[in-house]
C-alpha cells in the first residue's frame, strides 16, 4: 500500500494537473486503503474533483467531514463498508456505486433486530417481510439525499431477496438429471470478485476483485433450454467424446467476474496443423526431460524420498460440463468456479466408489459429479449465494438404541454470506448451517485426523476453529467455536501438517505465509497471533512495482515437503516444513526463511489465485494457468541441493486445453484454471475454470 501524498494524487489524476486544486478525475482503486490511510486535510484541497474511484479497497466507512463540493461521481464498490451515513456532506453527488457492500449492511440489520418465526407459516412470513423491508428501507443509509428515493427502492428489493434466501431452500439437495429443469428464483447478490463494469484498470492488484469477462457465444445455440453439448477436440485417434452440459439456476445474479482481462482472439489453426504441432511439442518436451532427468540422476547427491515406486501417468480429457450456469443459460461463460474436492474413500473396504465423485462449487450451487460418467449426481442450490470454498470430512452418525454409530461423509461449503452449509450427500440432505463470519468465507479446511474440527477463513481477516460434532438420526448437531486466529489480511488457503494437524496451521494470505499454534489446552488462549512468518528468496527482489508476498497456492506433497506459489513469480517453491519450523523466529518480525529444496518451472502470468494441488500417493503436483493448461510435475525423488543449481525443475507434462467445441458456437478458447483436484490414486484430474466449465481428465493405463 502506498501512502497518500500530494505527489501520488497528482500521479493518479486524469488528465494530469500541476496542483491538487485542478484535479478533476482521481483513481485510487485497489490500493488496499483503510479509513486511516485517507488524509482528510490533504483530500479537502481537491475542490475541483468531479469523479473519485475508491473501489476495491478496505474501507469500512467514508472519511467524516470530507467535503468535495464539485464531486458528481463516487465509486465505493468492493469495499467493506457497513455504514455510509458519513456521505451526508457530499450533497452534489449524482452517481454513487456501492456494489459489494450493500448486503453486509442488510445482513447486519437482520442479525441485530430480526429472526425467523418458529414455526414458519405463510402468514408470519408476510408480516415479517413487511416489517423487515420497511425497516431496511429507512434505516439502511447509502449516500446523499439526491439518490435517497432510488436507495429506498433498491434496498427494499434486496431486503426481500435476503429474507427469501433465508427461507428457501433449507433442507434439500436435489438429485439432478442431465436434462432436468431447475427451480425458478430471482435472487441476486453482489459477486465476490468483481469490478465496476465501466472501468477496467490494466493493472492487476492483489485484492480479490477480478475484471469482468464478456465472452458471448458466437451464435445462438440449437440445443434445448435444458441441455447443451460440447465436443472435445480429439488428441488421439480415439472416437470423439460427447460432453454434457448440466443446467443450473434460473435466476440472473450480477455477472460473476473473471480472474483477468479478456484476452484477444488467437489465430485459429486447422485441426491437422494444431494436432501435429502439439504432438511434435510433446515429443520434444519428453526428449528434453529425459536428457535432463538423466543428467540429474547422474549428479544426484542427496534425495528426499516421496514415492519412488510411482511412475508418470498419461491423462486424457474425458468430459467438459457446464453445470453451474445462471438461468440454465447456454450462453453463460462468465460464472466462475472456485473450489473442487474428491469425496474421501470410506473407512470400510466395502465401497470404493467415492474416489470418482468430486464436489465443485461456483455461483449459487454445489455439484457432485461422477467423473467416469460425466454426470451431475446431486446438486445443492442457495438462491443469491455465491459459493467460494468447500471441504469434505467424515463424522459419526448415531442411529439410536443399541445400534453402533456409523461413519458418514459430510460436505461443508461457504461463500458470500459467511454461512457454512453442512450437507450429507448420500441422503440428499442439507441438514444444517451456522454463521462463521459476517464477511464472506474464503476457505474451509477440516482436520483430517479429527474430522469434527473445521477451520473457516474469512474476509474479516480471521481464521476460526469449530467443533461441528457428529449428527444423530434426526440430523441434530451442535457447533462450538474453539479458536480465533488473528490474520493480517484475507486467508486464501489453509494447510495442516499431515503428521500433526492439531499442532500447527499454515495459512497462505495476501501478505505472506504464516504459521499458527492450534493446540488446545487449559493453558492456551482462545485468541492467537501468528507464531512465525515463512519468507521466501523472491522477497529480496521486491520493489515498489513488484510485491511477491501474496501466496496464492499451498499444499503438502508428502509429510514434510510443501509446495507453495507466490503471485507474480514464475516458479513454484518446494520446501521442507520440518527444517523450516525448527528455526528460531526473528524476535521482532517473527520471520523464518523457508528451507527451499527446489523450484518448479511454471508460467509467467499476472493473474492471481490460480490454486495448485498435490497427490501425495502418486508423488504429483499440478497447477493450472491462465491459458487453460495444466502443468503436471511427477516428483518421486527430490535433489536437496537442486535449488542451489539455479535451474528450476521442468514440468513432467503440460496438458493442453482440450478446446471443446460447443454446437453452434465453435471452439471455446482456454480460460484461467482457478482450481484443480485429483483423487488419491490419480485416476481422475478435475479442473475448474473462470468460464463456467468443469474439465475432467482420466488416467490412461499403459498397454
Amino acid at each position: 500500500m502506498e501512502k497518500i501524498t500530494e505527489k501520488l494524487l497528482l500521479e493518479k489524476a486524469s488528465p494530469k494537473a500541476n496542483k491538487l486544486e485542478q484535479i478533476m478525475t482521481l483513481n485510487l482503486s485497489k490500493m488496499r486503503l483503510k479509513l486511516q490511510d485517507l488524509p482528510v486535510k490533504l483530500l479537502s484541497r481537491l475542490q475541483s474533483l468531479e469523479k473519485l474511484d475508491l473501489s476495491g479497497n478496505m474501507l469500512q466507512e467514508f472519511p467524516k467531514n470530507l467535503e468535495l463540493p464539485a464531486l458528481r461521481f463516487l465509486d465505493l464498490s468492493d469495499n467493506q463498508i457497513e455504514d455510509v451515513t458519513t456521505l451526508d456532506s457530499l450533497s452534489n453527488v449524482e452517481e454513487l456505486r456501492m456494489d459489494g457492500n450493500l448486503y453486509i449492511t442488510i445482513a447486519a440489520l437482520w442479525e441485530n433486530s430480526f429472526c425467523l418465526p418458529d414455526p414458519i407459516t405463510a402468514e408470519k412470513i408476510d408480516v415479517l417481510e413487511s416489517k423487515f423491508v420497511s425497516t431496511a428501507s429507512y434505516q439502511v443509509k447509502f449516500g446523499p439525499n439526491s439518490v435517497s428515493d432510488f436507495t429506498r427502492w433498491r434496498v427494499g428489493i434486496l431486503a426481500k431477496e435476503y429474507l427469501l434466501s433465508l427461507t428457501e431452500p433449507k433442507k434439500e439437495v436435489d438429485s439432478v438429471e442431465t436434462t432436468g429443469t431447475q427451480n425458478n428464483s430471482d435472487v441476486s447478490k453482489p459477486a465476490k470478485r468483481k469490478q465496476t463494469e465501466s472501468v477496467i484498470d490494466t493493472s492487476i492488484r492483489l485484492r480479490p476483485h477480478k475484471k469482468p469477462r464478456t465472452d458471448p457465444a458466437a451464435s445462438a445455440a440449437s440445443d434445448s433450454p435444458c441441455q447443451s453439448r460440447f465436443r472435445l477436440k480429439p488428441q488421439t485417434q480415439d472416437p470423439i467424446d460427447t460432453i454434457r452440459n448440466v443446467p443450473s439456476k434460473t435466476s440472473r445474479p450480477p455477472i460473476t467476474p473473471s480472474r483477468g482481462e479478456r484476452r484477444s482472439e488467437r489465430p485459429k489453426r486447422s485441426f491437422q496443423e494444431q494436432q501435429t504441432s502439439e504432438d511434435d511439442a510433446q515429443k520434444k518436451r519428453k526428449e528434453s526431460l529425459g536428457k535432463k532427468d538423466s543428467r540429474r540422476d547422474a549428479d544426484m547427491l542427496q534425495t528426499v524420498e516421496i514415492r519412488s515406486d510411482t511412475q508418470p501417468v498419461h491423462l486424457k480429457p474425458l468430459h467438459v460440463l457446464q453445470c453451474h450456469s445462471k438461468q440454465d443459460s447456454l450462453e453463460d461463460f462468465s460464472t466462475q468456479l472456485w473450489a473442487c474436492a474428491f469425496q474421501p474413500l470410506p473407512d470400510s473396504a466395502g465401497n470404493a466408489g467415492g474416489s470418482r465423485l468430486v464436489a465443485t462449487c461456483g455461483g449459487d450451487s454445489i455439484c457432485l459429479i461422477d467423473c467416469e460418467m460425466g454426470m451431475v449426481m446431486k446438486k445443492y442450490k442457495v438462491p443469491g449465494e455465491e459459493f467460494f470454498s468447500l471441504a469434505w470430512t467424515t463424522v459419526l452418525m448415531s442411529r439410536g438404541g443399541n445400534a453402533s454409530a456409523q461413519h458418514c461423509s459430510i460436505l461443508a461449503a461457504g461463500g458470500k454470506r459467511g454461512i457454512v452449509k453442512l450437507i450429507h450427500p448420500r441422503n440428499n440432505v442439507a441438514y444444517g448451517e451456522f454463521r462463521a463470519s459476517r464477511k464472506a468465507l474464503s476457505v474451509l479446511r477440516f482436520n483430517h485426523q479429527q474430522g469434527n474440527f473445521l477451520f473457516t477463513g474469512s474476509y474479516d481477516n480471521k481464521i476460526l476453529m469449530w467443533d461441528i460434532g457428529g449428527v444423530d438420526s434426526q440430523y441434530n448437531f451442535k457447533v462450538v467455536q474453539l479458536l480465533v486466529l488473528e490474520i493480517g489480511t484475507t486467508p486464501l488457503h489453509i494447510c495442516l501438517p499431515p503428521t500433526a494437524p492439531s499442532a500447527h496451521l499454515l495459512t497462505a494470505c495476501e501478505d505472506g505465509l504464516h504459521c499458527y499454534n492450534t493446540q488446545l489446552g487449559a493453558n492456551n488462549t482462545s485468541k492467537r497471533s501468528k507464531e512465525m512468518e515463512i519468507t521466501f528468496p523472491i522477497y529480496k527482489k521486491e520493489d515498489k512495482d513488484h510485491d511477491y508476498h501474496t501466496v496464492d497456492g499451498l499444499s503438502f506433497l508428502n509429510d514434510d515437503i510443501v509446495a507453495s506459489k507466490n503471485y507474480l513469480y514464475g516458479c513454484i517453491y518446494l520446501w521442507s516444513w520440518s527444517r523450516t519450523k525448527v528455526q528460531r523466529p526473528d524476535k521482532k518480525s517473527k520471520a523464518v526463511r523457508a528451507v527451499v529444496l527446489a523450484e518448479l518451472q511454471w508460467t509467467n502470468t499476472q493473474i492471481p489465485y490460480l490454486a495448485l494441488n498435490t497427490c501425495p500417493g502418486q508423488a504429483y503436483m499440478v497447477c493450472g494457468d491462465d491459458k487453460g493448461k495444466i502443468w503436471t510435475y511427477h516428483i518421486p525423488n527430490l535433489q536437496k541441493n537442486s535449488f542451489h543449481t539455479g535451474k528450476p525443475i521442468l514440468p513432467t507434462e503440460v496438458l493442453e486445453w482440450p478446446t471443446p467445441v460447443k454446437n453452434g458456437h465453435g471452439k471455446v478458447e482456454g480460460p484461467s484454471i482457478n482450481s484443480v483436484a485429483m483423487d488419491p490414486e490419480l485416476c481422475y484430474l478435475v479442473a475448474l475454470s473462470d468460464k463456467n466449465m468443469v474439465i475432467v481428465w482420466k488416467r490412461e493405463e499403459s498397454p
